[in-house]
């Protein structure tokens, strides 16, 4: 009896232990991909863009795995046209908008921005839907009055409080997000507080605001020598104000960029330790100290090689933000899979026509 509970334990704490996602995709096989995509894009006059991001997409999923499975990616390129069609229309009727009155441009942006909750609501139905895990896919339940709520009334309460109810907004819509999205039959969950947001928002800030001032005491105090030590002309005072304030605006400029891999690390944590897939657990452990290496490195070595490095900084940032997660799995994994398989089976699938709108345009 006693053996067969302590096998029973040694089996409960294996199911209990992190499975580490992995990326196996390379830059330069990427590379190659990328090439061939934006040439291809250059002289179909963008039209190919669109057949362009689902080899993209192909790529980053099929080389993302976790318990020895790659996820894949599903998308039709005609529904992706389809969805910078639209985006291209709105650009060119809000420049002809403004060309043709401030009154009709204001208008135009006011369609635009209550148009806009039900173009994200298409874009996460699209791309959920044509993603899939051991033959199983995706999908997202949200409904379009929940997505104004989110998208639209949320975001004008942050900007009408200067931002003070951004965290709040932020929060809103990963909970919208995750709770709202499946996996086959079975739905995620998300525990993230207002709170901790705002703990994270207020975190940036400290170390945005504690930079600042280290940077303007530095190069302030620097400056201050040169002058106090005497020797220096009147021109050559000038001379040195006009370069103390050009290096510092230069080295504010290098700290706001910093401040965005430490955001989004402290995000990316924050969103993945609070999320659940029925009781599979998973966690995120993302350092922004290494985060920001590789972004500074990144930008550094794609302004040396003209952009040419550019896929090969893609692939080193995703491959971080994905070796960074894990789940942990309530029981067994497969039999979790087998029975979500044998739900779907039953339930079906009701999506039959799709339009991708590409946030990132």
């Amino acid at each position: 009896m006693a053996d067969a509970s302590h096998i029973a334990g040694e089996y409960h704490l294996q199911m209990q232990t992190p499975l580490r996602f992995s990326f196996s995709g390379s830059g330069s096989e990427y590379f190659r991909i990328w090439i061939v995509n934006l040439l291809l894009s250059i002289v179909t006059l963008g039209i190919y863009s669109a057949w362009a991001k689902v080899r993209r997409s192909k790529y980053f999923y099929n080389s993302t795995s976790v318990a020895g499975s790659s996820f894949e990616y599903h998308g039709n390129p005609v529904a992706i046209l389809k969805g910078r069609i639209v985006a291209v229309i709105m650009i060119v009727i809000y420049n002809l908008a403004f060309e043709m009155s401030g009154l009709t441009g204001l208008l135009i942006i006011i369609a635009m921005a209550l148009l806009a909750p039900w173009l994200i609501w298409k874009s996460l139905q699209f791309k959920l839907y044509n993603s899939s895990y051991r033959g199983i896919r995706f999908g997202f339940a949200g409904t379009l009055s929940r997505v104004y709520t989110v998208y639209l009334a949320f975001p004008i309460l942050a900007a009408l409080t200067l931002s003070l109810l951004l965290p709040f907004a932020h929060q809103r819509m990963k909970k919208f997000q995750h709770e709202e999205s499946r996996f086959g039959a079975s739905h995620f969950s998300f525990t993230g507080t207002v709170g901790s947001f705002y703990k994270a928002y207020l975190l940036v800030f400290i170390i945005w605001l504690a930079g600042c001032i280290a940077i303007s005491l530095a190069l302030g105090g620097t400056l201050f020598s040169m002058i106090a030590a005497g020797g220096m002309s009147h021109i050559e005072s000038g001379s040195a104000g006009m370069l103390a304030i050009t290096v510092f605006i230069l080295a504010l400029y290098v700290w706001m960029f910093l401040i965005f891999p430490i955001f989004a690390t402290l995000i990316q944590n924050l969103i993945w330790n609070n999320t659940r897939l029925d009781q599979h657990q998973f966690h995120s452990n993302m350092k922004w100290g290494t985060m920001a290496f590789i972004a500074v490195t990144n930008i550094i070595a794609i302004i040396c090689t003209l952009g040419l490095f550019l896929p090969f900084a893609q692939i080193r940032a995703m491959r971080y933000r994905v070796q960074s997660m894990s789940l942990t799995p309530d029981g067994s994994l497969d039999h979790f899979i087998a029975a979500t398989q044998a739900q779907v089976s039953a339930t079906g699938e009701g999506v039959a026509d799709l339009l991708d709108f590409d946030l990132s345009l």
